[in-house]
């Protein structure tokens, strides 16, 4: 993926993060002990932009909603007395081609998807969050595809 907006090329990017196959495994484990059908391990697998690729390996369809995203993370919960930091980490909206029409300015739209994801997420209402497409002001404009979203569901549920 290429980002020549942006000044750079992804194939540019260097990161040696190291593997973790004895935390893979014990994911894997906890994953299918709280109920996760199909859970592979790729020991080869590089970490890739957005973590996205192997969500989209896992469920080429992109039919997970956040619901099971968050689940996901209560799967992984115990991970954290563990010593394992689970964080989700993404922009509450994600809609570059909408953003870059703003010329540095946020656009309103963003500002009310913002404050209802703050009041959502400091009221308790994680259901509601789990289904922003549809209970949020501008939820699909916010996020077009929910990959860039799904990370602090499952933040949320390990929390």
């Amino acid at each position: 993926m290429n980002f020549p907006e942006l000044g750079f090329f992804i194939h540019q990017i260097k990161y040696p993060a190291p593997g973790a196959p004895d935390l893979a495994m014990r994911v894997k484990e906890l994953l299918i002990a709280s109920g996760f059908k199909r859970v592979n391990v790729e020991k080869g697998r590089k970490l890739d932009h957005g973590a996205w690729v192997p969500t989209m390996l896992m469920y080429p369809n992109a039919n997970k909603d956040g619901t099971y995203h968050y689940n996901m993370g209560e799967a992984l919960a115990p991970l954290r007395e563990e010593g394992v930091l689970i964080f989700g980490s993404r922009s509450a909206t994600h809609n570059l081609r909408e953003m870059g029409m703003s010329n540095g300015h946020v656009v309103s739209w963003a500002k009310v998807f913002d404050t209802w994801l703050k009041e959502s997420l400091l009221n308790g209402r994680y259901g509601d969050v789990n289904h922003y497409e549809k209970k949020a002001p501008y939820g699909k404009k916010a996020h077009p595809h929910p990959d860039h979203f799904y990370p602090l569901h499952v933040a949320l549920g390990a929390a």
